[in-house]
C-alpha cells in the first residue's frame, strides 16, 4: 500500500519522509538521494555559510527533478542569505531556531512552501498565526540543537497537529527506522522529518568519524547540553541546547557552563586539543534512536526502505500476528531463536484471555486454549 498524505500530496512525493536540513551535512548528494528516493530532501543551509551554499545547492538543483528544498536557521542567517539561495527555485524553505518573520515574504514571493519547524508549543502557535505551510514538531529524542524546556516526540506531535489542524505536521525526533514513521502518522503527524539515520548514509557529508560513532553509539551515550557551543565558540542561543555522543569537554565541564563562558584559557584549551587531535573536529550530532542505526546504506535506498517498514508496521497494528510466527527485525526479516521447551512457561502462557506464542507475539482470543499452563491465568 501506498502511504498517502497531505504531506505527500503537497510536494508530490511518493512517501512521507522529509530530509531533517543538518548544517553541513545534507549537502547537495545527500539531498538528491532523498528527492530521488522518493521523499523529500531539504539542504542544510544552517547558519548560511554562502561559500558551502555556493558549492551545495547546484549540486542538489542538478542532481534531481524531483521537489527539494533548503532549511536555515533563523536566528543566524539575513534575507540576502535566503534570497540567494531561493535563486537555484527550491521547492521548499525551513526555517527553524528563532523568529522567521523576516524571511517570509521572499519565500511568499518565490512560490515556495514554507516550512516552519517549532521546539514548543508558543513557536507552534506562532507558526500556526504566520500562516506555515507545513510545521514540524521536533521531540527532545531530536540529535542536535533543540529546546531546552521541550516535550518528547510522543506527547508533543498529537498537540501540535490538534493545534495546526488542518495544516501538514511533520514528527522529529528519535526517528530512525519505518516504525518510527509509522508511529509518526498514528500520532497524526503527515509524515516524519529524519536526520540522524540519514546523517549514517553514503552520500551524507558528515565526517566518516561521526558516522562510525553513529552506527557503535547508543541512545544512553547522547546527552542535551551548551558545554561544547560555549568551547567552540559558537553563537547558538542557550534555550537551544545540543544532543550529542559523549565528549571529554562534556565530562570536565558538564554543570561548570557559567564557569567555562568566562574562562578563555579552558576554551582555547579546547581549541589546541582539536588542533593536535587529541579532541573531536565536531561534536557528534545524534539522536536517542541511534540504537536502531547499525549500517551505513545509500540514502535512496534508505527511503524506500524506512517506507517498507512503516507500511509492514501499520499493518501489523491492525492486525494481531499469527501465533508461532517469527517478530520481524527491523530489516524486515524474521528474529531467529532456539525453540523452546515444549511445556515450558516460554512456549504457551495464559494470562486473562492472551495467548502467548513462542516468539513473544500475542493474539488476544474470546476463549482461553486449553491446556496445561504454568501458573494461575
Amino acid at each position: 500500500m501506498a502511504l498517502t498524505t497531505a504531506f505527500t500530496e503537497l510536494f508530490a512525493v511518493q512517501h512521507p519522509i522529509a530530509l531533517a536540513p543538518m548544517g553541513g551535512s545534507a549537502g547537495g548528494a545527500l539531498v538528491a538521494a532523498v528527492s530521488n528516493g522518493g521523499g523529500l530532501g531539504l539542504l542544510g543551509g544552517g547558519g548560511g555559510d554562502l561559500a558551502w551554499l555556493d558549492r551545495e545547492l547546484p549540486i542538489a538543483a542538478e542532481s534531481t527533478a524531483k521537489p527539494w528544498g533548503v532549511g536555515f536557521q533563523s536566528w543566524a542567517i539575513d534575507v540576502a542569505t535566503l534570497e540567494r539561495a531561493l535563486e537555484l527555485s527550491p521547492k521548499a524553505v525551513m526555517l527553524s531556531f528563532g523568529d522567521p518573520r523576516a524571511f517570509i515574504a521572499p519565500i511568499r514571493r518565490a512560490g515556495a512552501v514554507l516550512i516552519l519547524q517549532v521546539t514548543d508549543l508558543e513557536e507552534a502557535r506562532q507558526a500556526v498565526d504566520l500562516g506555515a505551510d507545513v510545521i514540524v514538531a521536533q521531540g527532545t529524542e531530536s540529535g542536535g540543537h533543540g529546546a531546552r524546556r521541550g516535550r518528547s516526540t510522543l506527547p508533543f506531535v498529537p498537540i501540535v497537529a490538534d493545534l495546526a489542524a488542518p495544516t501538514p505536521v511533520l514528527a522529529a525526533g528519535g526517528i530512525a527506522d519505518g516504525r518510527g514513521v509509522a508511529a509518526a502518522l498514528a500520532l497524526g503527524a503527515a509524515g516524519a522529518l529524519i536526520g540522524t539515520r540519514f546523517q549514517a548514509t553514503a552520500e551524507a557529508l558528515a565526517d566518516p568519524s561521526a558516522k562510525k560513532a553513529i552506527v557503535a553509539g547508543q541512545g544512553e551515550d547522547t546527552e542535551r547540553s551548551i558545554v561544547l557551543d560555549i568551547a567552540r565558540g559558537s553563537r547558538w542561543p542557550s534555550k537551544y541546547p545540543a544532543r550529542t555522543l559523549g565528549h571529554p569537554f562534556l565530562d570536565q565541564w558538564r554543570g561548570r557552563e557559567a564557569d567555562l563562558a568566562a574562562d578563555p584559557r579552558a576554551r582555547q584549551a579546547y581549541q589546541d586539543g582539536v588542533a593536535r587531535g587529541d579532541l573531536p573536529p565536531q561534536p557528534v550530532w545524534a539522536s536517542e534512536a541511534i540504537d536502531l542505526i547499525g549500517d551505513l546504506p545509500s540514502a535512496f535506498d534508505l527511503v524506500g526502505i524506512l517506507a517498507a517498514q512503516a507500511e509492514d508496521a501499520l499493518a501489523r497494528a491492525g492486525r494481531p500476528r499469527a501465533l508461532g510466527s517469527p517478530p520481524m527485525t527491523h530489516a524486515g526479516e524474521p528474529v531467529l531463536r532456539e525453540p523452546p521447551i515444549a511445556g515450558s512457561e516460554t512456549e504457551t502462557l495464559v494470562r486473562h484471555g492472551v495467548r502467548v506464542d513462542e516468539w513473544g507475539g500475542s493474539l488476544l482470543r474470546d476463549e482461553v486454549m486449553a491446556g496445561p499452563v504454568n501458573g494461575p491465568p
